[in-house]
């Protein structure tokens, strides 16, 4: 996806986005951006899923005023974050709409005291940052258009989840971009582009460089999304289960009859998440756990004194991959 200026805008009689679907406090904070002089649009995955004909979980604001300015604006704005601020403007129950700045990637000519992480930018430049195109899509309160720079529209249309860039720079750059593509493409339904997908083929194994605590976050997220059981099948189809949970992945990605069984429980749990009922972590990963635990037993069978501690050490020992369950 090559970067260009000139975006593809849908105009308001081109889309199906209403404002009465738009959370009522999402709405205040653009407004009021907007009246102020700031541009202010709303941005990716709620944008994505209002195209889509879905409820959004949540409303994120992307705009020009900087974090002190939208502080100012707001009574109730809180600065997150040491390196980029974003604003967390809070309302009853616990709601935050979280309000950005557009930012762009950092000019390696800069200065070597510049703050990367604090490099503003422009609409189009905060575009060609974000991961894929289908998450990059901004919606202006002003004309109530739908602004897109990357491409997101053409692949909302052809159902396919696309990274933007080159997806071998993207994923050296951020392995979990590469769990991010299939994600979105299990929760959705999509196909994956090819040079998206064949890039993943070839740099899975950068994820075991990936920080455990930021896996485990991010591998509990779609495990209690109510779309675990599809987003562990592409993980398997692309051998990503085995690089993130090591002896353990590769032990269900080996065995048809044990992948099968994973997903049936899978989606029984998906369905408890979706009609309501709270994920409990202990399942999900008992379940994942369940074959690699009976490979064990049956292999040591007749010298294990202490069930629970030889399988422990023997987890300790199997070099477990990126998620430490």
């Amino acid at each position: 996806m090559s970067q260009t200026n000139e975006p593809v805008i849908l105009t308001r009689s081109s889309h199906a986005i209403s404002r009465k679907d738009i959370d009522p406090d999402a709405l205040k904070v653009l407004y009021r951006l907007s009246r102020s002089g700031h541009k202010a649009y709303l941005v990716g995955g709620a944008v994505r899923d209002l195209l889509l004909g879905k409820k959004p979980k949540d409303f994120d604001v992307a705009t020009d005023a900087r974090p002190g300015q939208v502080k100012k604006l707001f009574a109730n704005c809180f600065l997150i974050g040491r390196r980029f601020r974003l604003a967390h403007i809070r309302f009853r129950g616990g709601k935050v709409i979280e309000v950005a700045t557009f930012r762009r990637e950092p000019d390696p000519t800069e200065e070597a005291d510049a703050d990367l992480h604090n490099t503003f930018g422009s609409p189009a430049e905060d575009a060609f940052r974000r991961d894929i195109t289908i998450n990059s899509l901004f919606y202006d309160i002003t004309t109530f258009s739908v602004i897109d720079y990357t491409g997101g529209l053409r692949d909302i249309a052809q159902r396919r989840v696309c990274i933007i860039g080159d997806p071998e720079v993207r994923y050296t750059e951020d392995p979990v971009r590469m769990v991010r593509v299939l994600r979105h493409a299990a929760r959705h339904g999509f196909s994956i582009e090819d040079r998206t997908a064949r890039a993943i083929q070839e740099k899975r194994e950068l994820l075991k460089a990936c920080s455990g605590s930021r896996m485990y976050e991010e591998f509990n997220k779609d495990l209690h999304s109510g779309c675990a059981a599809p987003i562990v099948s592409l993980l398997m189809q692309y051998s990503l289960l085995s690089t993130m949970l090591g002896e353990v992945g590769g032990v269900i990605e080996q065995s048809l009859e044990e992948r099968e069984e994973l997903l049936r429980q899978l989606g029984v749990l998906d369905k408890a998440v979706r009609s309501g009922q709270p994920p409990v972590p202990s399942i999900a990963y008992a379940l994942l756990l369940r074959p690699w635990t009976r490979m064990v037993m049956d292999r040591d069978a007749g010298r294990i004194p202490d069930r629970i501690k030889h399988l422990t050490d023997v987890l300790a020992a199997s070099g477990m991959g990126v998620v430490r369950v």
